[in-house]
């Protein structure tokens, strides 16, 4: 018979039992089970609920079934969930004091304690894989401050940028998923034991204490929202969405990037696939994996939305479906971010192609513009101008370099002779000196500040 059996007149039948049974995902909290659990027990001894004999017992006992399940050494086996497993096993070690844990508590307010235990670990834990993601992106960008590369909009020739501006914009992109991360660990450090089922507890617990037992910031302030909260797992999942979404993006670039027409990477074989047909081929599969693995991650914040959209309050069994899509979200993105560290470790980059490919089209199209606004043509005319320019090139098949001084005249009287100089690669790169441009001074300062956020990052031990 269950521990909460003893109204029922009959067995719960086995279809339901295993129906109902969650201990094969949640098995994974057990550690955090326990750890609540013994402050719990430290609480009810505060309030001479139980005695320091007790207390004692019950917390060396606790802390023996932990070491046992994760040596193996406990039958999880046919359990309800692993509250009610580390209860029986702790009963079944020292009898009727066993008995007493669950005092002033539910398991309503326990998976809800354990879950954000759990989730504050492995937020420390993605946090810390982020900063050494963005330590990568930044040491590229430091070796690769002279490599220019085309830059795209609509996937079409747009305006040539250098490599380094490249990667720190994923750098950025990797900072707010690092803050949306620490802004969600402030609102889910909230301690939800002592909620009991849903409506709190007469006895004389102190909630307070147990917070700081377990180190959060506060408790929850209403009973009835503490059990039946999953906001702090939808907006953990959201953020990992966000951050899947950015290593997608990246790598789509990667893919498109060693592919023959581009190939501005290669990637070394220790970081490839081959082809069971095609002896040739060499395929970015980890990237594409991680491209495909993020609709895991939009699945899983879905999943949890679709669950929580209709529930009455409070606690209701359609919540017990919360932990795999949080478990199996926090996996793929530490994995993805592990493998996606060591694979930028590895990329050769073929600075001489990228280069090719940023002389390509009319790249300097918005600096001639410019140049014509800088002899104060107004920018819409000067546009126009330009684009007449490039018609004109299209229509006789020539290009910006290849037109002579005349031709440029015979558009406005304002081009001089120094218009060569600036349809230069490089002078169209660096002079983008605007504060967060791709210049060469505008460069130093993005890397500078890269490298103090980086350090406040680790003062804060990446939180």
């Amino acid at each position: 018979m269950s521990l909460w059996g003893g109204r029922f007149k009959e067995s719960i039948d086995k279809l339901v039992e295993d129906f109902t049974s969650s201990i094969k995902v949640d098995k994974k909290l057990y550690k955090y089970d326990i750890e609540g659990s013994i402050a719990h027990t430290k609480m009810l001894l505060k309030g001479n609920i139980i005695n320091e004999e007790e207390a004692e017992k019950i917390i060396t006992t606790l802390k023996e079934i932990e070491k046992d399940i994760r040596g193996d050494k406990v039958n999880l086996l046919r359990k309800e969930d692993i509250h009610m497993a580390i209860e029986e096993e702790l009963i079944k070690r020292i009898g009727d004091i066993g008995k007493k844990l669950h005092t002033a508590r539910s398991r309503n307010d326990q998976i809800a304690l354990d879950e954000r235990l759990y989730q504050r670990d492995k937020i420390k834990e993605l946090s810390k894989l982020i900063f050494s993601f963005q330590e990568v992106l930044l040491e590229i960008a430091e070796r690769n401050q002279e490599i220019i590369i085309p830059g795209f909009t609509h996937l079409q020739y747009a305006q040539p940028l250098l490599l380094a501006h490249y990667f720190l914009a994923y750098f950025w992109m990797f900072q707010r998923d690092r803050e949306r991360l620490g802004d969600v660990y402030k609102r889910m450090n909230v301690m939800p034991l002592g909620s009991c089922a849903l409506a709190g507890t007469s006895l004389p617990i102190d909630r307070k204490y147990g917070a700081r037992l377990l180190g959060f910031s506060k408790i929850s302030p209403n009973s009835l929202d503490a059990v039946s909260d999953r906001d702090y797992i939808i907006e953990f999942l959201a953020s990992l969405s966000i951050l899947m979404m950015h290593l997608s993006r990246l790598s789509e670039e990667i893919v498109i990037w060693v592919s023959p027409p581009f190939s501005f990477i290669e990637i070394r074989d220790a970081f490839t696939t081959g082809s069971s047909i095609m002896p040739q081929k060499k395929n970015p599969d980890v990237v594409e994996l991680i491209r495909g693995k993020t609709g895991h991650i939009y699945g899983n914040l879905f999943s949890i939305l679709t669950t929580m959209k209709a529930l009455p309050l409070s606690y209701n069994r359609d919540m017990q479906e919360d932990k795999k899509p949080l478990f199996e979200s926090v996996d793929i993105v530490k994995g993805s971010l592990k493998i996606f560290i060591q694979l930028l470790k590895n990329i050769k980059i073929n600075k001489k192609r990228m280069r090719e490919e940023a002389e390509k089209g009319f790249f300097a199209a918005t600096d001639l513009t410019d140049y014509l606004v800088e002899k104060k043509v107004p920018f819409r005319n000067a546009h126009r101008i330009v684009g007449e320019i490039v018609k004109y090139c299209l229509e006789k098949g020539k290009s910006f370099k290849s037109l002579t001084l005349k031709e440029y005249q015979s558009f406005s009287s304002l081009f001089k002779g120094d218009i060569f100089d600036r349809l230069k690669l490089d002078r169209c790169v660096f002079s983008k000196e605007s504060p967060g441009g791709t210049g060469k001074k505008a460069l130093k300062e993005q890397i500078d500040l890269a490298k103090q956020v980086l350090k406040e990052n680790f003062r804060k031990n990446n939180l």
